[in-house]
């Protein structure tokens, strides 16, 4: 159920439209740094894991450039499409990590064949939830909002299980939680 997600261009869609709004939100706020206008400054990314061709969107990720000399900084807006500088789509970590629990032989090869994702990367992808996501400032505030207790150890698979809807719409509440996490300034560790 959960790759069939990653395998529907309207979710991809979906994911570059809440960024752009993402983006002409952070663009209209000004420089954080000194209020300054922001310029265009998109850099290019290749991302990995998805299930089909991705449309030109995709392979820049939105950033802005302060207009103001003597500032000149960048500020990158949260991303659900993007989980930091990672390779992989912040969907395809989310969602092979929570098919990854209990992987079985089959299961693995099956994640292997569907994502391109080495067992190396998802066990590394699996600690990054057990020891450095459970330890964020971001998820100690939004633990306590949940009205069931998550069951870290399981983590990611819980906030999937937590948020209502229809698989494509549980995919982007997780990953509008994680959304903080995709910023410079969002405390996000090494996957």
């Amino acid at each position: 159920m959960w790759h069939a997600v990653l395998g529907e261009a309207s979710f991809y869609e979906l994911l570059e439209r809440e960024d752009e709004q993402s983006a002409q939100r952070a663009r209209a706020a000004g420089c954080p740094h000194c209020g300054g206008r922001l310029h265009s400054a998109r850099y290019p990314r290749k991302p990995r894991g998805a299930l089909l061709e991705l449309g030109a969107g995709y392979d820049r990720r939105l950033s802005f450039c302060c207009a103001e000399d003597g500032c000149r900084r960048r500020t990158t807006p949260p991303s659900l499409r993007y989980l930091g500088r990672r390779a992989y789509l912040a969907a395809v970590v989310v969602l092979a990590t929570a098919l990854r629990q209990g992987v079985t032989p089959l299961r693995a090869s099956k994640l292997r064949e569907l994502f391109g994702v080495d067992r190396r990367t998802l066990m590394r992808w699996r600690r990054w939830w057990l020891e450095t996501f459970v330890q964020t400032p971001l998820w100690r505030a939004r633990r306590a909002l949940l009205a069931v207790t998550v069951a870290e150890q399981e983590l990611p698979a819980p906030l999937l299980d937590r948020f209502a809807g229809t698989p494509h719409e549980r995919v982007v509440a997780v990953l509008r939680l994680l959304a903080p996490l995709t910023t410079r300034s969002g405390d996000i560790a090494a996957l």
